[in-house]
């Protein structure tokens, strides 16, 4: 099984505002991202920062199980540990981050499929450059659940570098992401990213 770690609950202090709400394309920001997710795992936790009622309602609504991180303006690790903490035992984790829209289904199937298939860590890349989402078999289930600060998975990357695989996508998205207004309007005008 394959859980998706939908990673929804920064600050957006380079946007100036709600970015995972701002529309895109006429729908929020951040339902890109999850519906592009939802095909390609069996369960989906979405992981939101406290007081932020109206994402986390629009998030459940569309399918995710949402859950709140207390500790989120502590670090993106903290956020990343509370979602691997609520995924089903066993499950390997894909992390995704909310304010990537422009991921396809398939780049992200592709990576879920190397976790079933075996791979340690899957990580896609395109023209050269790792992106996202993650893929991590659920053996790193413990790590991803210790995580705290700003750590992020890179440091669980860095320390199993020998199980890191690499998939060759055609897919710009998995690169492009939204942290200002400017990158909110570059998307809007060319979906590719």
């Amino acid at each position: 099984m394959t859980a998706g770690i939908l990673l929804a609950a920064g600050s957006a202090s380079r946007f100036g505002a709600q970015k995972l709400l701002a529309p895109l394309h006429g729908r929020p920001l951040v339902l890109h991202a999850l519906t592009a997710l939802l095909p390609a795992v069996e369960h989906l936790v979405a992981v939101v920062g406290p007081n932020n009622d109206a994402l986390a309602a629009l998030l459940a609504h569309a399918g995710a199980s949402v859950v709140v991180c207390d500790d989120a303006a502590l670090g993106m690790g903290h956020s990343l540990a509370c979602g691997a903490r609520h995924a089903p035992t066993g499950a390997n984790l894909l992390i995704a981050l909310g304010d990537m829209p422009a991921v396809t289904t398939a780049s992200i199937s592709l990576i879920a499929t190397a976790l079933a298939d075996g791979a340690g860590i899957a990580v896609p890349v395109y023209a050269s450059q790792r992106g996202h989402p993650v893929g991590f078999a659920a053996r790193f289930t413990p790590l991803l659940c210790g995580l705290t600060k700003d750590q992020g998975a890179r440091t669980v990357l860095l320390a199993h570098a020998d199980a890191v695989q690499e998939f060759a996508v055609d897919d710009p998205g998995v690169l492009a992401d939204v942290d200002t207004p400017a990158d909110l309007q570059r998307l809007s005008e060319n979906p590719a990213g």
